[in-house]
């Protein structure tokens, strides 16, 4: 039976003390936002459903704020980490604020980026909650999911901009090719936004709340094939996409055919397909 007594949760003045104690200065390159409301953090964890259940993996878990609260209802945290002195400093700080909850944290050192399905062999991850990089939030979501297929659902706190992108649907001046190829793994949805003074450094950006509840694929073709289609339609997306797909296709007038075939009119442009019919394009090509 999991403890079930509140964790004791860090604040403005435990953040800046972690951070004198550690002599580190956020930086900018590593995405170093830390929260330092408690709120925040139980906000984060209730929208996103962990429950005793669920092997959560936490990307960038920092100083551990939102480690702490996932700690709390989770059956187990797996913190991925690349900053080595935040770390080896994860630990200690579990243990210092939730003593009874430490077994179940487990932190790997390494760039999310990096990281393969082989590392959670023991714990494969059912949910992924963590507040991202800005820079690579993308990327390491796409990977996650990629990867990992025991993902089932989860939360990721990024820039306001990208949250629209990840959640945006066809026609929407937003959508793109995160949106699709998110699509691809998971329906996404937007969950309100989260304000700067939440944050210690305060970032110069809006941030936002987006979750994914993961899907069957759409299609047995290869998800690269599909995800090359994106690519390529997005490239120009000014251009039709007779023509933005006239180097991969080989021609305009091949893409065009694969186009008909595939039920799109060879004048729509990327922005107007969703994922769907980004694989009847693919599978055109592929039969």
């Amino acid at each position: 039976m999991q403890d079930q007594q509140p964790t004791r949760l860090l604040g403005p003045a435990e953040v800046r003390g972690l951070a004198e104690e550690l002599g580190m200065r956020p930086t900018k390159k590593l995405g170093q936002n830390f929260v330092h409301d408690p709120n925040t953090v139980r906000r984060i964890v209730s929208t996103a459903g962990v429950g005793a259940d669920d092997v959560v993996v936490e990307v960038g878990p920092g100083l551990g704020s939102l480690t702490l609260g996932l700690l709390e209802v989770a059956g187990a945290v797996t913190a991925v980490e690349v900053d080595s002195v935040l770390a080896r400093r994860l630990p200690r700080t579990v243990a210092e604020y939730a003593p009874t909850r430490s077994e179940r944290l487990r932190v790997l050192e390494t760039d999310a980026l990096r990281v393969r399905a082989e590392a959670f062999s023991e714990r494969p991850p059912t949910a992924l909650v963590a507040n991202l990089p800005y820079n690579v939030a993308v990327p390491v979501v796409l990977h996650l999911l990629a990867e990992l297929p025991t993902l089932r659902h989860g939360l990721v706190m990024v820039q306001s901009e990208v949250a629209d992108r990840m959640a945006a649907g066809p026609g929407s001046r937003t959508y793109g090719v995160p949106s699709a190829k998110t699509a691809w793994f998971a329906d996404v949805r937007r969950e309100g936004p989260v304000p700067r003074s939440v944050f210690w450094p305060m970032p110069n950006v809006d941030s936002g709340l987006v979750s994914f509840a993961r899907t069957e694929p759409p299609a047995a073709v290869d998800r690269e094939k599909v995800f090359a289609v994106v690519d390529t339609a997005f490239a120009q997306r000014r251009k039709t996409l007779r023509a933005a797909l006239s180097g991969w296709a080989g021609s305009a007038a091949r893409a065009e055919e694969l186009l008909l075939e595939a039920g799109v009119a060879p004048s729509a442009r990327g922005e107007q397909l969703s994922i769907d019919d980004f694989v009847r394009i693919a599978e055109a090509a592929y039969r």
